[in-house]
């Protein structure tokens, strides 16, 4: 049965929200937590730091290694993931989950911001992924995987926060370059991204209540599970979407996931809801995974 028993994640941002939710996922299995995110005292906005999550991995039954990082300081990551691989013996697996938000339009946009955008989303998963290869090419099934959407033309994501939606569609970029890049060596690199707004604390800062119509973070944790347990030679260069992976894999009841039972969630930004609850080509694209049940 496939597991992350014995497995190294090195996952970014992983101090709440989903990418907390990707590392409980793993620690059930066993796996080792690197929990490289900014947090490391309580924000009063914001539950979560380093080292609760790294407390909750190991009720969960993993190991965890709480790492205060900035992944736009590249000398902080080289030395966290150097820190990492000593710790544990190596990485399988890394995880782009950092990621900062702006929904503005450009006149509403500060530079400030577009520049945060740009440094994590962008600049930031390169510099990981960058820091994680060589441990990644000693590794037995290496994954690497990203949040970002698939890349949707459609010049109405654009037009709506044109900052915002260019450094997730780079961060898509960057991740479907080094597939191509790293298929020949068998290091596996998707991205995944929600079928439908996600509740997480950041959302609740951003729009009280709003999470009440998403889904919750175990949804992308169980999703991730499925494509960091698959074969990294035969599952690269994909844009996965979470509720396809799950079906695929032979989900088909996805009530458990809503916050507020009885609801229709909200179709996630870059995702076109005329194309029905899942579309063809998101199966299409989750199609390489073998079936196993979630667990």
């Amino acid at each position: 049965m496939a597991t992350l028993s014995g497995k190294t994640l090195f996952i970014s941002g992983a101090s709440r929200g989903i990418g907390l939710a990707i590392a409980l996922r793993a620690a059930r299995d066993g796996a080792n937590v690197v929990i490289a995110a900014k947090t490391a005292e309580p924000d009063p906005r914001l539950p979560g730091t380093i080292h609760t999550a790294a407390a909750e991995v190991e009720a969960a039954g993993g190991r965890a290694l709480a790492l205060q990082v900035d992944i736009r300081d590249e000398d902080a990551v080289q030395a966290a993931v150097a820190r990492a691989a000593e710790h544990f013996g190596g990485i399988d697996i890394l995880v782009n989950n950092a990621s900062a938000i702006g929904l503005t339009r450009t006149p509403d946009t500060p530079l400030k911001r577009y520049d945060l955008m740009m440094d994590i989303n962008v600049r930031g998963s390169f510099v990981c992924a960058q820091a994680c290869l060589p441990h990644l090419q000693r590794a037995a099934n290496p994954h690497i995987l990203s949040l970002s959407p698939p890349l949707n033309l459609d010049p109405k994501w654009l037009g709506v926060h044109a900052a915002y939606t260019t450094s997730k569609y780079a961060m898509s970029l960057i991740a479907l370059g080094l597939a191509e890049e790293l298929k020949a060596q068998g290091i596996a690199v998707n991205t995944l991204w929600p079928q439908t707004i996600i509740a997480t604390s950041a959302l609740n800062v951003a729009s009280v209540g709003l999470g009440e119509m998403g889904r919750k973070p175990e949804v992308m944790a169980d999703a991730a599970w499925h494509v960091l347990t698959a074969d990294a030679r035969s599952l690269t260069g994909r844009s996965l979407v979470d509720e396809a992976v799950l079906r695929q894999v032979g989900v088909t009841d996805f009530s458990g996931y809503l916050v507020k039972p009885g609801v229709t969630p909200i179709i996630d930004l870059f995702l076109d809801p005329a194309e029905g609850p899942v579309s063809e080509a998101a199966l299409r694209a989750a199609a390489a995974l073998a079936p196993h049940p979630t667990r």
